[in-house]
């Protein structure tokens, strides 16, 4: 038996009901890094996830940022990001995301990016398109890069990698309207799948953050690669550029620059 996209828009859903419920209390942050907090919470919806996924497919394989690796099958995996934008949720700012993705064959055929806050639900299934909450989704038809907003995002060691992405930052606030930071990796995909930034690049990240807002974009009619343009954006070391078609070309010529 495999999952169905009704199967983990009900986990997204649940798991983003316990984000919702504890988001005003005063939250236990522990550091796994010098900026890289996880609460009570994050344990909680992961605790939630896994339980289900274990349940019901026992023998599978799972990712899950917070208790990393789950040995299983590897014909099937799961990646699961059980509160994407934890900085953002223990400073008590309300953007966030629950972000689960499955794959079969080494290929993300399921994917939900759920934001308990607005109660948007992103989804896509390979091959099915992409929709929030029912509705179909569709990426800009962006086609100069002048005209564009972006997002991007950060690693937490900034300060001791070159691939600290600030040049970058500079470079597209320059070539661009403009370029946003939420802090959710996950949610940043899903805006650029609903048209909302036109495209979206970060140069470190983890598959749980990638997985689902990838597929997602994907389906709405995005070109999603890493930084090099190369398909594979899960496999280390990892990087993403996802964007409106008319602008990726551009987009890659800039960031291979120098």
């Amino acid at each position: 038996m495999l999952p169905t996209l009704t199967y983990i828009e009900r986990l997204a859903r649940e798991a983003g009901a316990i984000l919702r419920a504890g988001y005003n209390m005063e939250h236990q942050v522990k550091y796994k890094g010098i900026i890289d907090p996880v609460t009570e919470v994050d344990h909680q919806s992961e605790a939630y996830l896994l339980g289900e996924v274990r349940r019901d497919f026992p023998d599978h394989h799972i990712f899950s940022e917070e208790s990393g690796v789950i040995q299983g099958d590897d014909t099937h995996i799961w990646y699961i990001d059980p509160l994407d934008g934890t900085v953002n949720y223990a400073h008590h700012v309300p953007i966030f995301t629950v972000s689960i993705a499955y794959a079969f064959g080494g290929r993300t055929t399921l994917g939900a990016v759920y934001d308990p806050m607005r109660d948007e639900l992103f989804t896509a299934e390979r091959g099915k398109g992409a929709f929030i909450n029912g509705q179909r989704l569709r990426v800009s038809t962006a086609t100069d890069l002048q005209r564009s907003l972006l997002v991007t995002g950060f690693p937490y060691d900034a300060w001791n990698t070159e691939h600290d992405n600030f040049a970058n930052f500079v470079k597209f606030a320059k070539l661009t309207q403009g370029v946003r930071r939420l802090g959710s990796a996950a949610l940043d995909l899903s805006y650029v799948a609903a048209g909302r930034f036109d495209g979206f690049w970060e140069l470190s990240l983890k598959p749980w953050d990638v997985a689902a807002g990838g597929l997602i974009c994907e389906e709405a009619g995005g070109s999603v690669t890493n930084v090099h343009g190369d398909a594979d954006y899960i496999s280390p070391p990892q990087s993403i550029l996802a964007t409106a078609p008319g602008i990726h070309v551009r987009m890659l010529e800039e960031l291979r620059k120098k």
